[in-house]
């Protein structure tokens, strides 16, 4: 699923020389994901992302190319490892649904702005983005979650009664949106986002698994 432009040279006019490359590629993707998610991806130019990030606007098309490029690594850096990590639950023969949820979990809390974006510009848009999304993301992520989570009722491990359709779709509603209504659930229903928060919010998860899904 890697569609950025990385070229493999020695250094690239506009970075600083005391930087390691993969320190700026991460800095750059880290200003990219936080502004495509709070500003949108059309309204967000590459000389703003460069300029958060302490670059040349120059470096940023260097390292990945077009700004629908740059928006691709901001998914892939994330969505792969977690593609990945679905991928081996399949071949393993085990997927625990309180596993899976921690994936979810961990992954939003690393980063908090990536649910708001793929939001944002995927489930509230259409067009290229949504298109390319469905077709190379959504099959190996949530699209998998039926599957595995059929397979896991087929062994006993599931209730019975459960929909694996619907239940995949809670535990995506579950451990993402708490994160894209972040701006109004921390001040208005004291939900908090800080380490313990998000420890004390996952072992409440945790318990809704056990109690509501599980035999």
């Amino acid at each position: 699923m890697k569609r950025t432009g990385e070229k493999k040279r020695e250094r690239a006019r506009g970075r600083p020389s005391n930087i390691g490359a993969g320190v700026l590629q991460d800095r750059i993707l880290d200003c990219a994901e936080r502004l495509f998610s709070e500003r949108g991806f059309a309204a967000t130019p590459v000389r703003r992302i460069a300029k958060e990030a302490g670059v040349n606007p120059s470096l940023v098309h260097y390292y990945f190319g077009s700004k629908r490029d740059l928006l691709f690594a901001v998914m892939d850096r994330v969505l792969v490892p977690m593609a990945e990590a679905i991928a081996a639950m399949q071949q393993s023969g085990k997927a625990p649904v309180g596993e899976i949820a921690a994936l979810m979990i961990g992954m939003a809390d690393r980063h908090p702005s990536l649910p708001k974006l793929i939001a944002r510009e995927v489930m509230l848009s259409s067009g290229e983005t949504q298109e390319i999304f469905a077709r190379d993301y959504a099959p190996k992520l949530g699209g998998a979650l039926p599957g595995l989570l059929a397979r896991e009722q087929a062994e006993g491990r599931l209730t019975a009664d459960l929909a694996p359709g619907s239940a995949a779709l809670m535990l995506l509603s579950l451990c993402f949106f708490p994160f894209i209504s972040r701006p109004l659930s921390e001040p208005h229903m004291g939900v908090s986002y800080d380490r313990e928060g998000i420890l004390a919010f996952s072992k409440q998860i945790q318990r809704v698994i056990a109690r509501g899904m599980k035999p």
